[in-house]
């Protein structure tokens, strides 16, 4: 499994997604252009020393980064979704994606993806910090597949 970043444009929630990912062993597909430049304080700030654990891809376009995932299920993270991502059946090899954070993703990202789930909220919020919202079906995903790291003991 692994989390897809859609050209983000906040780098405290692009540093925390990586040390989320760096956390529970997941690697990050980063598809480019980004907001903001990829050694930004701020992303170092919210990534801590985690970042230099993180398996991460860096994509030029999403059109390299579609060349490179044939095969494997896109799963999208959208408000626009009709399915609970707690109804959802994740496999082990999906690749969840996040779109960006002032705009999401663009219709042809929303047809390209296999599936979209939502994460429900109370009105009248509209939408969860896009790093939060990774986390909670992340977190899903892993329960689900078998993929939560091991209690250390």
């Amino acid at each position: 499994m692994r989390l897809v970043l859609f050209q983000p444009d906040i780098p405290q929630n692009t540093g925390a997604m990586m040390r989320l990912a760096a956390c529970l062993g997941v690697g990050i597909d980063l598809i480019e252009p980004c907001g903001f430049v990829l050694d930004d304080r701020r992303l170092r700030r919210a990534g801590m020393d985690y970042l230099g654990q993180v398996n991460l891809v860096r994509h030029a376009s999403w059109d390299a980064f579609r060349a490179g995932s044939v095969g494997r299920r896109l799963v999208l993270l959208t408000t626009r979704a009709r399915q609970c991502f707690t109804d959802f059946a994740f496999d082990p090899d999906d690749l969840l994606l996040v779109g960006r954070e002032s705009a999401g993703v663009p219709d042809e990202v929303h047809a390209a993806a296999s599936a979209a789930v939502v994460v429900p909220l109370c009105p009248p919020a509209r939408s969860l910090n896009v790093a939060l919202a990774a986390a909670l079906v992340l977190g899903e995903a892993l329960r689900q597949t078998g993929g939560l790291p091991p209690l250390s003991s």
